[in-house]
């Protein structure tokens, strides 16, 4: 996993630019300015990532409804947007990750969908942050295996909230063959962030 590290360079620039300002401040006040000063720095860096990673969600999402395939069943997509989330989720948290999901589900659901389909994405993606979030917070699995388990979770979560606007029992016979597209395409996901993480070491994140 990617660890924190601190900003030497911000934390150098801020102490001398203190030190040379701080007349008649005691040692406490210049500690606290200088904490401060880095709290702000880190939720900017913070701030910008998450950023850069939304809109990379929204446009993997966009690149995903263009590729021309159609495995016959509906719900059965590559998952592209699932290497954001998956990151996200790794690097920052459950929060962050759940925040980047809804606005990729909320942005390509009203450009390629409607509200059905933001309701039958957000469900699933919702419940795929849970299982990944409880696998990671184990400390047992390997990123293949998070994205496996989330992108079963998602093909379940689409189906219940499928169910539950049309409750159709032919629906769930659509249940086990996405559970396994899930898994499969999960694999691969979790193949390509691992990739990406072992990429990334140098890249500085502020839990």
């Amino acid at each position: 996993m990617i660890q924190a590290t601190p900003f030497p360079w911000s934390y150098n620039a801020i102490a001398i630019h203190i030190d040379n300002t701080s007349d008649g401040f005691g040692q406490n006040r210049r500690d606290d300015l200088l904490i401060d000063s880095m709290n702000r720095i880190n939720k900017a860096k913070r701030a910008s990532y998450l950023g850069l990673l939304t809109a990379l969600a929204i446009l993997c999402g966009y690149i995903e409804s263009l590729i021309p395939f159609n495995f016959g069943i509906p719900g059965m997509k590559l998952g592209l947007c699932n290497v954001v989330i998956l990151l996200v989720l790794l690097l920052f948290g459950w929060k962050e990750a759940a925040l980047v999901s809804a606005a990729r589900v909320v942005v390509i659901g009203f450009l390629f969908g409607n509200l059905f389909s933001i309701a039958y994405s957000m469900g699933g993606a919702m419940l795929s942050i849970l299982v990944m979030a409880i696998l990671i917070r184990t400390g047992k699995f390997h990123e293949t295996g998070i994205s496996a388990a989330g992108g079963a979770a998602h093909n379940i979560g689409q189906i219940l909230v499928a169910y539950l606007v049309t409750p159709q029992l032919p629906l769930l016979w659509y249940l086990p063959i996405l559970m396994i597209a899930g898994l499969i395409t999960g694999i691969l996901i979790g193949f390509a962030v691992w990739a990406v993480l072992l990429r990334i070491q140098g890249i500085v994140v502020q839990k």
